[in-house]
């Protein structure tokens, strides 16, 4: 027909007649596979590692000022605890009967003792200068709470209640106290003040049988040990 186009038949033939191009590409061996995902493990163990130095890294530092940055002939009067010994899992309870997460003691430091809830001499007098040597801190006595850990269901005396109106009382079985806080060798739990850091590390304890004496040299370790903490502890949970 006369101004039609008629297409080109060899040329559609060409076209219907010729292979499509595919780039086909090798697929990974086993081998590189394997590879791949070994060395992504390892960086997710290094970034982990790392996230866990970062968040440790104050506490880190704040011993290395107190224990290892330190004017030459200064001596410690309590004894840190090497390795410390993480706070253990589970619930104390407190005097009414109610479950308290120990985890919910963590955010502060704290001064720690031990014994039946029938409180003899000796426990009252850890009491006393758990007391005395949080309040001579002055402004920092925000930073340390008192805590006795009371191991069996005796009960605790009305008389010494008045005094224990700003401290954590928590009974907590002797097995899992054992498992967290250690006297020296030779002594029994209920002989010592012990300190717990912010993480819930128990990483000190006084000599047994505490006097006068020996609270002053104690206040003077608190001190220290609040001055090396002071750029990231802060009072309060």
């Amino acid at each position: 027909m006369s101004g039609s186009k008629l297409s080109n038949p060899a040329a559609k033939k060409d076209l219907t007649d010729s292979p499509l191009a595919m780039t086909v590409h090798d697929m990974p061996s086993p081998g590189d596979v394997v590879q791949a995902d070994a060395q992504r493990t390892r960086m997710g163990r290094w970034k982990m590692i790392a996230m866990m130095l970062i968040c440790a890294s104050p506490v880190i530092a704040s011993y290395f000022t107190y224990y290892v940055i330190r004017p030459e002939g200064r001596r410690n009067h309590g004894e840190l605890i090497q390795p410390q010994k993480d706070m253990p899992a589970g619930a104390a309870k407190n005097l009414q009967g109610e479950g308290v997460p120990l985890s919910s003691l963590k955010g502060q430091w704290l001064l720690v003792t031990v014994s039946s809830g029938a409180c003899a001499e000796r426990c009252q007098e850890n009491l006393y200068f758990q007391r005395q040597l949080r309040e001579i801190l002055g402004r920092d006595k925000d930073r340390l709470d008192r805590v006795w850990l009371v191991t069996d269901d005796a009960p605790v005396a009305t008389t010494l209640l008045p005094a224990l109106n700003m401290a954590h009382v928590l009974r907590l079985d002797v097995a899992t106290v054992q498992s967290w806080i250690q006297p020296a060798a030779g002594q029994q739990l209920q002989d010592h003040l012990y300190v717990i850091d912010p993480m819930g590390n128990f990483m000190m304890r006084f000599p047994a049988n505490m006097d006068v004496s020996g609270a002053s040299k104690a206040k003077r370790d608190l001190e220290r040990l609040l001055k090396a903490s002071a750029s990231w502890d802060q009072a309060g949970r």
